[in-house]
């Protein structure tokens, strides 16, 4: 029975194996005629051998159903995929590629063809999948491909912004392309340029009724959306982002229940966000950010959601985060920067365990942080820029392991910095500046398992010394400590170890800096540095290891008390692009003068002891300050030849003379031109005011220039500022001014300008601050005829002219500035400034001196909700408007030394705000109203020499006033007059209050010894230093040194005169001046002058010493404008 079978199973194996031979030769073996045409197309295509995975290796001797990027079904090439092999060049319309019949998906992607796409495409009649993303092609897109009626799947997407030449779809129109594809269910045009309006588009899309993913990004779409796209009820995917849409987002998207992904970012969206699309259950990624007039608020979420990335960053988007987002558990990212969101953050947001990334930032969120300790998968949390407080827990972020940045800076945080958050192990960047932290930081452990490489924790009041173990994190790159209470002495060489390290910021501590490192090994072991700022480090010397440092570009040493010369070797610091010397004791460059590398773009070398001519011109530069320095001597005729590129230019504060040279109106990229404080003289050049249409800011104030304001600002005058105070100049406002159409500070006070109210300016709607005072200015001040209004304007001063007539209420109604409440001022807190450079926080701040409290003092920042009125010495008459009692943010209020007559109107009570008020020296009459009494704020009152009469009314601040506020009124009676008013008991204080004690019995003479002994000591003092110039000058140093150091102790900072150095030489000019009687009225108010810089809401004026007392708090600073660690514009004015 065996030897039976034998023959059996023998024929049954045999032909087990020739069926498996026929199944290979059917299904794999490629057709020999197939074969052949790739081998031909091989040959047509050209390709890198090097960089190709595909073609180099088909082998003839293989068979072709086995060559990479080839797919066969009996025999015949059913597939080709030929992406990412940088071809080149063109295909033919007779290339062999299209005489593959049977080809179902070809796949051309990524590569490099640089021509059109060929319309032999449309030989491949049975084509389902064709793939030309990204390949390169330009040009028209064929119509040809529309009859491809079996596609299914059509990708022609192109990254636009990375090619030169576009890909377009205008003719044929996206309808004719799409006219035969009825099976299709992907189409991918994203990049494609197709400029079709919405009625256009949405039909043609619409009529493809499988479809199932639409993404048509950046392809210069417009809409509005059409209805008709609510036939699709299959699309699952819609990507539209980077339209100019400019459309609300329509209801029906919530009807598409397939749709997992919406992506409709940077589309300029409008309207109210539909909020059932959130609700939309499959949804799993909703993208609509960068559509900022997109407004919205989040619903409440539905349980069990699918939503797993939501994108509303950039939009204006409000509202609070609801308590439901822990409904969304498959949340991973969730990002919500630059919105307009606020309340607490809900503790829900706990329990989102998916999260991933989280980015809060540039929103109005309070409260604490929340607890995340169970989202372990955390990477990013950026809650920057909020109004969040309270500390960090300390346990809050231990249990994140993938936790790798995180940023909370410019909030309001507390407390001290937990050393947990530097034993997270992933951790890279921690940000935390510009918040309250406190108490000293601790050294930290495991330093060998710490991977920060970002470390900031400027502006803060960290205190103590800085840890040791700061210098042990071998990984850090960035470390900015600056702005905070440390202390000790830092010694350069343990910056040696952090080999990484590229940015250093110590600035603004209390440290000292040893730098004195002069051993050649150690000075070549420093780390190469891109940036280093050590701004106000108590440096005498330049730190001797930067001649090493080539790679820095950033070299910040300013505020420091490094004397002598500027060293050559600064020369050689090739990358060098931003150097800042400023506020030290320098007083040359070292010979022979270096010449500075092109790259500097940035140099202040302002506040230093230079002298002489201006020694360098860097050729590249952009910003350029020699201000508040000894320079002198005449300008160079052909100094604009060296400002080719220069924006920001400032010599102010010099000893410069002769006149300005014309070849400056050469330096055609200048933004700003500060030359004021000098001893110019001559006439402005014609050209200077010409080039205004480019120039923001032009300052010559307190120079001798002579002559007339050149009437030749052009058609577009960019000015914002124009300050011309304190020259010689005569003639009438130039008519060409008024085309200055965003001009916010004009000051000519203190010129001999002669012409008539200035009506041409009205039609600068942009005006801020006007100062006209002590000119030759005369008649009224309305302008009847003239169209436009002062909305913006907020300090006017035409004191000491000559102008007559009524004060016109119609005029007074257009100056809304100084209309609104407190809220809305509190709101709207800035400074006016001059943006210099975009991007850097760059300012030019301007200054203004006006009469306040009956003193003139310097605003150093012109805060947007200052108010101030000075319409004192003219020859106004009539009565006090009842419009100007609606200036209700109004600050100060000057109408002094005029013929104003009448009553105080009763609704002076109007003016909450009011600080300042002078009415004196006029012919009102009538009772003071009782109203005035409500004036909480008011600290300076002068009624004196009217006709005023009655009883000065009792009030929380009338009361302190001194008797010489109401001098001068015959009919005044009561407190602090000593008159008493008839009918009324004496009310001046007896004896008893007044704290004497006259009985004989109890006269204890020890109090009489006591005060003569301390009179007699006081002689022998004060005496001799009042009579001695040297002791004088001694005493004031040393009693600034004194207060200099207590005055920290009680959290106020005391600022010495020579510090601020002020404008004293306006002083001497007006004492010494005998024009007039209205000038020597003037100076007896400028004898009062503060020596001192004064910022509203941020200073105490103190009379008893002539000084400003700062809050630390908000302290103007008058440091490098350039440097954002140390600048004016870094400094905040807001209490």
């Amino acid at each position: 029975m065996r030897i039976q079978l034998v023959p059996w199973i023998f024929l049954v194996s045999f032909y087990m194996i020739y069926l498996s031979i026929e199944i290979s030769v059917v299904c794999g073996s490629c057709l020999a005629n197939q074969q052949s045409l790739l081998l031909q197309l091989r040959s047509d295509l050209a390709f890198s051998h090097q960089t190709s995975n595909k073609l180099v290796q088909w082998n003839p001797i293989l068979d072709c159903c086995n060559w990479t990027g080839v797919t066969c079904n009996e025999g015949r090439v059913t597939g080709l995929d030929l992406s990412q092999e940088s071809l080149t060049g063109e295909i033919d319309n007779s290339s062999s590629l299209f005489s593959l019949q049977f080809l179902q998906n070809l796949n051309l992607a990524y590569n490099s063809f640089n021509s059109e796409i060929p319309s032999g495409l449309s030989k491949l009649t049975v084509l389902e999948y064709l793939n030309l993303s990204n390949a390169g092609f330009i040009g028209q897109i064929p119509i040809e491909i529309s009859q491809l009626t079996r596609l299914v799947t059509l990708d022609i997407s192109t990254l636009s912004y990375l090619s030169e030449s576009v890909l377009k779809l205008e003719n044929p129109s996206l309808s004719m392309l799409v006219q035969n594809l009825t099976e299709i269910t992907e189409l991918y045009l994203d990049g494609v340029s197709i400029s079709a309006p919405g009625n256009e588009w949405c039909p043609a899309i619409s009529s493809l009724p499988n479809l199932r993913v639409l993404s048509l990004s950046n392809c210069n779409l417009s809409g509005p959306f059409s209805s008709s796209l609510a036939k699709l009820r299959y699309l699952s995917v819609v990507r539209l982002n980077q339209n100019n849409l400019s459309a609300p987002v329509p209801e029906f998207f919530a009807n598409f229940s397939s749709l997992t992904m919406l992506h409709l970012s940077s589309c300029r969206l409008t309207g109210i966000f539909p909020q059932n699309i959130f609700q939309v259950q499959s949804l799993s990624v909703l993208d609509i950010s960068n559509n900022q007039d997109l407004h919205g608020s989040l619903p409440d979420f539905p349980q069990n959601g699918s939503l797993q990335t939501l994108v509303l960053a950039n939009t204006n988007f409000s509202g609070e985060l609801p308590d439901s987002i822990s409904n969304v558990r498959q949340l991973s990212k969730l990002d919500l920067f630059t919105c307009q969101f606020y309340g607490s953050l809900p503790n829900s947001i706990s329990n989102l365990t998916e999260l991933v990334y989280l980015d809060l930032s540039f929103n109005k969120f309070g409260g604490q942080i929340p607890w995340f300790g169970v989202s372990k998968k955390l990477t990013h949390i950026n809650l920057s820029h909020n109004d969040l407080i309270g500390a960090i827990p300390s346990g809050n972020l231990e249990g994140l392991p993938n936790l790798t940045h995180i940023d909370l800076r410019y909030n309001s945080l507390n407390g001290s910095i937990p050393s947990s958050l530097f034993a997270l192990p992933s951790l890279q960047k921690i940000q935390l500046s510009y918040n309250q932290f406190d108490g000293h930081l601790s050294e930290f452990s495991n330093l060998s398992s710490i991977a920060v490489d970002t470390l900031d924790l400027s502006s803060n009041k960290l205190e103590g010394p800085i840890p040791m173990s700061i210098f042990e994190l071998r990984r850090l790159n960035f470390l900015q400590l600056s702005s905070n209470k440390f202390n000790g002495t830092i010694d350069l060489l343990k910056i040696g170890k952090l080999q990484n390290l590229t940015t250093l910021d110590l600035s603004y501590n209390n440290l000292s800096i040893n730098a004195s490192v002069t051993n050649e090994h150690r000075l070549s072991a420093f780390p190469p540095l891109s940036t280093l700022k050590l701004a106000s480090c108590k440096l005498d010397a330049f730190p001797d290891f930067l001649k090493n440092q080539s790679r820095l570009t950033y070299l910040d040493l300013s505020k420091n008390q490094i004397r002598g010369k500027i060293p050559t070797w600064i020369s050689k610091l090739g990358f060098l692009s931003h150097l800042n010397l400023s506020y030290n004791n320098l007083m040359d460059w070292e010979e022979p003068l270096p010449n500075l590398n092109d790259n500097l773009f940035v140099l202040d070398l302002h506040s230093n002891q230079l002298q002489g001519p201006i020694p360098i011109f860097p050729l590249s530069i952009t910003y350029l300050d020699y201000s508040s320095n000894n320079l002198s001597a005449v300008l160079p005729w052909n100094i604009g030849n060296y400002l080719a590129f220069t924006v920001f230019f400032s010599l102010s504060r010099n000893n410069f003379s002769g006149s300005i040279p014309e070849s400056i109106c050469n330096a055609t990229s200048l933004q700003v031109l500060d030359l004021s404080h000098n001893n110019f003289s001559g006439t402005i050049p014609p050209c200077l005011t010409r080039f205004s249409d480019s120039l923001g800011v032009l300052n010559l104030r307190k120079n001798k220039l002579t002559g007339y304001i050149p009437d030749t600002f052009p058609a577009a005058c960019l000015l914002q500022t124009l300050d011309l105070h304190g020259n010689n100049l005569g003639g009438p406002v130039p008519v060409s001014l008024a085309k200055c159409t965003a001009l916010e500070v004009l000051d000519l006070g203190k010129n001999k300008i002669n012409d008539t109210f200035p009506c041409l300016l009205k039609k600068i709607s942009t005006i801020r601050v006007l100062v006209l005072q002590k000119n030759k200015f005369h008649g009224p001040i309305g302008c009847p005829m003239i169209n436009g209004t002062w909305k913006m304007l907020q300090i006017v001063d035409i004191a000491f002219n000559n102008f007559t007539g009524k004060l016109p209420g119609k005029c007074l109604k257009t100056w809304d500035a100084m209309m609104p409440d407190e809220d809305e001022t509190q709101s709207k807190i800035n400074h006016i400034r001059f943006e210099v450079l975009k991007y850097t926080q760059v300012y030019y701040q301007d200054t203004v001196t006006v009469t306040i409290k009956g003193l003139r003092l310097k605003l150093v920042k012109i805060l947007t909700v200052f108010t101030s009125v000075d319409f004192s010495s003219n020859q106004f008459e009539g009565p006090i408007p009842e419009e100007l009692m609606h200036f209700k943010a109004l600050y100060v209020l000057n109408l002094s030394n005029n013929a104003l007559a009448g009553h105080i109107p009763s609704s002076i009570g109007n003016l909450k705000q009011l600080e300042s008020l002078d009415l004196s020296k006029n012919n009102l009459s009538g009772e003071i109203p009782t109203q005035l009494a409500n004036l909480n704020f008011l600290s300076f009152l002068n009624l004196s020499f009217n006709h005023l009469e009655g009883k000065i009314p009792k009030g929380t601040q009338v009361q302190t006033f001194l008797p010489t506020s109401f001098a001068g009124n015959k009919g005044l009676c009561g407190l602090p007059l000593t008159a008493n008013c008839p009918g009324i008991p004496d009310q001046s204080p007896s004896k008893q209050e007044e704290g004497y004690t006259v009985s004989g019995s109890e006269f204890d003479w020890q109090f009489v010894s006591t005060g003569v002994g301390f009179g007699v000591g006081a002689g022998f003092v004060v005496a001799p230093l009042m009579l001695w110039e040297r002791g004088k000058r001694w005493s004031n140093d040393s009693i600034d040194k004194i207060l200099l150091v207590i005055f920290p102790m009680f959290g106020l900072v005391y600022t010495p005169s020579d510090d601020d150095n002020f404008d004293t030489d306006e002083e001497t000019d007006e004492e010494a001046s005998t024009e007039d009687s209205e000038d020597e009225n003037e100076d007896k108010l400028d004898g009062l002058q503060f020596r001192g810089k004064y910022c509203v809401f941020c200073s105490k004026l103190n009379i008893s010493i002539k000084r400003v007392i700062h809050d630390p708090k908000c302290t103007c600073h008058h440091s490098s404008p350039i440097s954002p660690s140390s600048s004016t514009c870094s400094s905040s004015c807001s209490s």
